[in-house]
């Protein structure tokens, strides 16, 4: 989701922090997969799909996320859809959907009529977790136990709000689910991009990283748009650019 504005019109929702990175995708070299974790308005975009269908080989999402992309113009067989815990290789890797504590739908009248999770990405040197959006319980350590551990874990750790504690991670609980899954390296994600809660913009990633250290979690927060290679080990504590 690069689009400017986290909901069905474009003159009403959350806006993008920074509304110009839409554009950006024509600049993106051929894109051999996109990985979707739901279908909500900040995970899965109208416009941004326009944009990456011509760019994309092939799309990845959970059990009947695929009805959106076939109406918004991919074809069928350039889509593969997942349920919980199965896997499928594609170019030498193996992909895997994994459990998440959310629930998902586009209006009033089809909530939860398709899936939502996480992925996991194995490959013969790197192994990858994204945690999705969804509240803490004991599917990660499932998910550790089975797939674990991982070079990189982005877990989830924004919007988050007491009234929908059950569906978003307070940061806290986000460093937890690190370790549940056997994360060596951490990114927390879901905090920079809209406001969709009551906290405060920095709030995520502060909190996080004073648990992170608490808890010996190699935290990184690279900088929004900044490369990062696994190979090497970023900075941790990471430079306050939030605050800059």
């Amino acid at each position: 989701m690069l689009g400017p504005v986290a909901s069905p019109v474009s003159f009403l929702g959350p806006k993008r922090y920074n509304e110009k990175i839409l554009d950006l995708i024509e600049e993106l070299p051929p894109i051999d997969a996109v990985l979707i974790t739901h279908d909500h308005y900040d995970h899965l975009d109208y416009p941004s799909i326009q944009k990456l269908k011509s760019k994309a080989a092939h799309f990845f999402v959970p059990l009947g996320v695929g009805a959106h992309l076939i109406r918004w113009g991919v074809e069928k067989v350039r889509i593969t859809e997942l349920n919980w815990w199965e896997e499928i290789q594609f170019q030498g890797l193996t992909f895997a959907l994994t459990p998440s504590k959310h629930f998902s739908g586009k209006g009033i009248f089809n909530r939860n009529s398709t899936l939502w999770g996480g992925w996991v990405i194995l490959g013969k040197q790197t192994r990858f977790f994204t945690s999705g959006d969804g509240g803490y319980d004991a599917h990660f350590k499932e998910i550790g136990e089975e797939y674990g551990p991982f070079d990189i874990a982005l877990i989830e750790g924004g919007q988050y709000d007491r009234r929908w504690s059950w569906a978003h991670m307070f940061p806290e609980q986000s460093v937890q689910a690190n370790v549940d899954v056997k994360g060596k390296t951490m990114m927390l994600i879901h905090w920079g991009a809209f406001t969709l809660a009551r906290h405060s913009w920095t709030d995520p990633i502060e909190r996080a990283l004073k648990e992170a250290e608490s808890k010996n979690v190699h935290l990184i927060a690279p900088k929004i748009g900044e490369t990062i290679l696994l190979t090497e080990s970023p900075a941790s504590p990471p430079t306050s650019w939030w605050n800059l």
